[in-house]
């Protein structure tokens, strides 16, 4: 099969033939239709963080496709079956596995990590762990529903746990940061979309935002949004990973609020810890997706109440990929999720 190898850090991927995944019991062979391009691959790629699997090795998390082989013992799924994987499998026996908390799995794996993941051909994987993808969603943009939809999802319902009527405030409305704010809206929220950029501004208040705020125009960023919620928003959630927009997220919060990081940061995080006591605040982290939690997703998906078709803004065949990362590198405002469909090739 065609794939998009990567040999390393620095160094582009490479268009090669290697050899056809072959499914053991248990497994399923996806055909893939299309694999969302995110920022994790750029952490391999440019940046030097290490991948689990070591070089060379296929990168991508987050496909969608059609069941070409099944292993012994498949019962639920058939070849022809259109289906989606998650970016993470978990081993349904440690602890946080068993109680409900595999996105935290002390054995996770992760497609293009752990495993050779999606920007191929084809990508195997456990039967268990993929999801059937109902007609009424479309093939293709479907697929960024395994990371860049079910991230933002499991941090708006369980982290957040934002109810009908809550304040919300959305800060960074990048490929994670816009499904929280549709998320957040589908749910209920009057949500606060906070982005330097005018044109994600404009797409937050497509997709649900209540109101919007450029950080770049206004002195102080928690005083406005107080003034916006008339005290605070309830909730505030950090898609970015920046600990300065962290800090300001939590500033931003009434007495009582709840902040959610989503975003990724090495650094330190500073704040004032005499506030959190006062003001009962809570800091909750928030990674990935419950696999419990999929099947609602992918339902609301179906019906319309969170969009997937209009988030993709750009489509590449396999040999084009690294055109892709150089799109997400430039950080264009118009660029909201690029997808790989390797038939395109």
């Amino acid at each position: 099969m065609k794939a998009a190898v990567f040999h390393g850090s620095g160094r582009p991927l490479t268009i090669e033939e290697i050899p056809t995944p072959e499914v053991g019991p248990g497994e399923i062979l996806l055909k893939v239709a299309a694999c969302g391009v995110c920022h994790t691959d750029l952490h391999y790629i440019d940046h030097g963080v290490p991948t689990v699997k070591a070089p060379p090795m296929v990168l991508g998390h987050e496909p969608s496709g059609i069941v070409a082989a099944v292993g012994p013992g498949v019962t639920s799924f058939k070849e022809g079956d259109r289906a989606l994987l998650p970016a993470v499998y978990s081993c349904g026996v440690c602890r946080a596995c068993r109680e409900g908390r595999e996105n935290i799995c002390a054995s996770m794996v992760m497609f293009g990590n752990h495993v050779d993941g999606a920007y191929a051909e084809y990508v195997k994987a456990p039967a268990k762990d993929t999801f059937h993808l109902p007609d009424e969603i479309p093939l293709e943009e479907g697929s960024i529903i395994a990371d860049a939809t079910s991230t933002p999802f499991h941090a708006v319902v369980n982290r957040a746990k934002v109810r009908p009527g809550q304040s919300v405030v959305v800060f960074g409305c990048g490929g994670v940061g816009i499904n929280a704010v549709q998320i957040a809206a589908a749910v209920g929220g009057a949500v606060i979309a906070v982005d330097p950029v005018p044109e994600k501004l404009a797409l937050a208040k497509r997709l649900g935002a209540v109101a919007t705020l450029n950080p770049t125009e206004v002195e102080n960023v928690p005083k406005a949004i107080r003034k916006l919620t008339g005290g605070g928003a309830e909730i505030a959630i950090e898609a970015i990973g920046k600990p300065a927009v962290m800090s300001q997220a939590f500033n931003s919060l009434v007495t009582g609020g709840r902040l959610v990081v989503i975003g990724y940061s090495p650094d330190m995080l500073t704040i004032k810890a005499g506030k959190i006591m006062f003001q009962e605040l809570e800091i909750i982290g928030s990674l990935g997706c419950r696999p419990v939690d999929y099947p609602r997703l992918i339902e609301m998906v179906r019906q319309g109440k969170i969009k997937v078709k209009e988030l993709v803004t750009g489509r590449f065949p396999l040999e084009q990929i690294n055109e892709a990362f150089d799109l997400l590198r430039e950080g264009r405002p118009d660029v909201v999720r690029s997808i790989i469909v390797p038939a395109m090739g």
